[in-house]
């Protein structure tokens, strides 16, 4: 059975839990505005800014949104287009316990010793630096600078 639009909207995080509170006619009754998509919404907060020259408070009272998102969400759609509408993926975007001495160590030991595991790797940077890395993270790591053609991390 295909997913439903709701769960859909949840699974790509785009489902808006405010959708009671919004309160533009466009939104109101209807099959293809939906208030709760919260990326159409954004979308068409923007163009009655732009077009209906609406103020941000009137926008916010009508599409439901705080003045905060509206913002920011004019900010990424200037800069990223409607992409910039989507959710962003959030914490951290790099392995942030590699840090460059880290990396230049696991450099120097997979030059030694390419065969090692990702575990005994962990092993030794714990023993060097005193920092707790999951092994799976050395390994991600270790995958990504693969595909980008290098052979070592």
């Amino acid at each position: 059975m295909p997913p439903t639009k709701l769960q859909s909207l949840r699974a790509s995080g785009t489902f808006n839990p405010r959708a009671a509170q919004v309160r533009h006619p466009l939104f109101v009754p209807g099959d293809f505005f939906d208030p709760r998509d919260l990326v159409q919404l954004k979308y068409e907060t923007l163009r009655a800014l732009q077009k209906d020259d609406y103020s941000i408070v009137q926008a916010a009272t009508q599409f439901g949104l705080s003045r905060p998102t509206i913002y920011e969400a004019q900010a990424h759609f200037q800069t990223h287009g409607l992409e910039g509408l989507l959710p962003r993926k959030r914490g951290p975007k790099n392995p942030h316990k590699l840090s460059g001495p880290v990396r230049q160590y696991l450099d120097q030991v997979r030059l030694q010793q390419p065969a090692l595991k990702p575990a005994e790797l962990a092993r030794r940077i714990r023993e060097r630096f005193d920092i707790q890395v999951h092994p799976r993270t050395i390994e991600k790591a270790l995958h990504a600078k693969e595909k980008k053609g290098r052979s070592t991390l």
